[in-house]
């Protein structure tokens, strides 16, 4: 039996607090939140999934969060959507975002 593929829509629409980023290859300050995006996923653990949203690929969904400009970050749970904000922002001030909900 073939597993479903898990959708955009079952991912944020989940329990769990998931920090999509919003990005593009071609981004410079994308390519400086990258790892610090990586280091935050590490050092949270479960308690936040961290995931990847080319606007280049997906331009359909970023037009449904009116994506502006790229790095944009947004907090999402069960749906809906708790913070966002654009441009690098540092892994202490993720971490406190998160300690904060």
């Amino acid at each position: 039996m073939k597993e479903k593929k898990e959708t955009f829509a079952d991912i944020i629409g989940s329990d769990t607090l998931v920090l999509v980023d919003f990005f593009a290859t071609w981004c410079g300050p994308c390519k400086t939140m990258s790892p610090i995006l990586t280091d935050f996923a590490k050092q949270m653990g479960d308690r936040v999934r961290v995931i990847k949203i080319d606007v280049d690929k997906a331009p359909a969904t970023a037009e449904i969060y009116k994506i502006q400009g790229v790095p944009t970050l947004i907090l999402f749970k069960g749906g809906e959507i708790l913070w966002r904000q654009s441009g690098v922002i540092q892994k202490n001030q993720l971490v406190k975002l998160i300690n904060e909900i």
